[in-house]
């Protein structure tokens, strides 16, 4: 049995896509996935599985789709993952509330942000498929946009670290 992070993209967001953590749990285990945990609303769940990490996304983005009548993305990640998206993270000064993570399923090239953009004192930092961007001046009220992150779904590094401790309880 692995242990797999699974990160809802578009899940309550905006007031569409709700979804309660609770009927999503029930969900997981009804769909025979195994230690079935969420945190927070936005859409987070840890479990485990027989399955690998591609049959468990395609798995959870089925269910999901039936359960809300539109395609849900989910991203899938390990502990191990998680774990070196931390000890990547670019700015490690930054406030991690104000640190946001946006997971890809694929990397994009390099050279994505490149034409980016930056209204202010945002950073960006492409590594593989993970966008970390630092939000000094908080996430609120950044003009910032990167057009490939709608493809994503973005963790602060709060969230990051509590899935890392849920995945090894």
């Amino acid at each position: 049995m692995a242990t797999l992070i699974g990160l809802l993209r578009a899940v309550n967001v905006g007031g569409t896509g709700k979804l309660p953590m609770a009927e999503f749990r029930e969900l997981c285990v009804a769909a025979g996935l195994r230690d079935v945990r969420t945190y927070i609303q936005s859409g987070n769940v840890v479990f485990s599985t027989s399955l690998g990490a591609p049959a468990a996304k395609k798995k959870l983005e089925a269910l999901l789709a039936a359960h809300l009548g539109k395609p849900c993305q989910v991203l899938i990640r390990t502990q191990a993952e998680l774990e070196s998206v931390v000890a990547r993270n670019p700015f490690p000064e930054a406030e991690p509330n104000r640190l946001m993570i946006i997971f890809l399923d694929d990397a994009p090239p390099r050279s994505a942000i490149a034409d980016v953009k930056v209204p202010g004192r945002e950073r960006l930092h492409l590594d593989g498929r993970e966008l970390f961007i630092h939000f000094p001046d908080g996430m609120g009220s950044s003009k910032l946009r990167v057009p490939f992150a709608a493809v994503g779904t973005g963790r602060n590094l709060n969230t990051v670290r509590k899935l890392i401790e849920m995945a090894g309880d």
